[in-house]
């Protein structure tokens, strides 16, 4: 595992297809209202979502690990980066913050055995940590929200397991819609390269803001109205180059203002409806390094 960071070029990715994921109408029918998602997915509709978001990351040359074992498995599944975290030493196996995912991290686990990727270890009770909390700068800084999903225990466990070269820098998350809400510091965070990210400032922690901006970070705003559409959502498969959910227009312009080479992607079924744009549907286990 390499390129401890978000934008570096991704190379290698574990993606949860839609068919494993929400695998039928009745699965739909039965889970969506409990997990919280706006409306149930279309699944033919969901189905050719994913594979557009999966054929954009292989077309630029990222090989893809298909995580298909879905014993136990939810719809939320398909939001793969919340089950595990990539640190120097390995994977870390999350302990999540929601209920219903609990079978996650063990299915994850199976997957990183059966293509030789080291675990490091697990997040053990008391404490939570989801991935999408987890937020690498560079190989010795993470930043780590502490919301409803990644408790305090959660984060300590993380820093004995990364090790002391690495700097841990929490971000006290904001209540926003509470705590049945899917909220992520990855919901208001995206870096696209090492001296730029996308942010939506209205719910970021000042503190936060001003270390982004000390560290010589360009910000690229979203537009209030597009934030709930996943603006501030956006994953990156190389320096500014970046896959977004499309009906963001203004955060578009702005990216490519700033030279961003923008594709955008449809995401109404495997985004909007169940709060996890194109970060929460990928889990990079490495990047290509400088």
């Amino acid at each position: 595992m390499t390129g401890f960071n978000e934008y570096a070029p991704l190379s290698r990715v574990v993606l949860v297809p839609v068919r494993d994921a929400f695998a039928s109408a009745e699965r739909i029918d039965r889970q969506w209202r409990a997990l919280n998602f706006t409306a149930p997915p279309d699944l033919g509709r969901a189905i050719d979502q994913h594979a557009a978001f999966a054929e954009a990351i292989a077309a630029d040359g990222a090989r893809i690990e298909v995580l298909s074992d879905a014993e136990g498995l939810t719809l939320d599944a398909v939001y793969v980066r919340d089950a595990s975290i990539v640190t120097p030493r390995g994977m870390v196996l999350c302990r999540m913050g929601k209920p219903a995912r609990a079978h996650e991290p063990a299915s994850q686990a199976r997957l990183f055995e059966s293509i030789g990727v080291p675990i490091a270890g697990m997040i053990e009770p008391p404490g939570c940590l989801e991935g999408g909390d987890v937020v690498w700068f560079n190989r010795h800084t993470v930043a780590v929200g502490r919301g409803y999903r990644t408790n305090d225990a959660g984060i300590a466990q993380l820093r004995a397991l990364v090790g002391p070269g690495v700097e841990v820098v929490v971000v006290p998350l904001p209540h926003h819609c509470g705590p049945d809400d899917v909220f992520h510091l990855m919901s208001i965070v995206s870096p696209v390269d090492e001296d730029l990210a996308v942010v939506y400032s209205p719910l970021m922690p000042v503190p936060f803001r001003e270390w982004l901006i000390a560290r010589g970070i360009d910000l690229v705003e979203v537009p209030h109205e597009e934030f709930a559409s996943m603006g501030a959502n956006v994953l990156a498969i190389g320096p500014r180059r970046v896959l977004m959910l499309e009906g963001n227009p203004g955060t578009r312009a702005r990216l490519e203002v700033a030279g961003a080479d923008v594709r955008t992607l449809e995401g109404s079924e495997i985004s909007l409806k169940g709060g996890g744009g194109p970060t929460c549907l990928s889990r990079p286990l490495a990047r290509a390094e400088d």
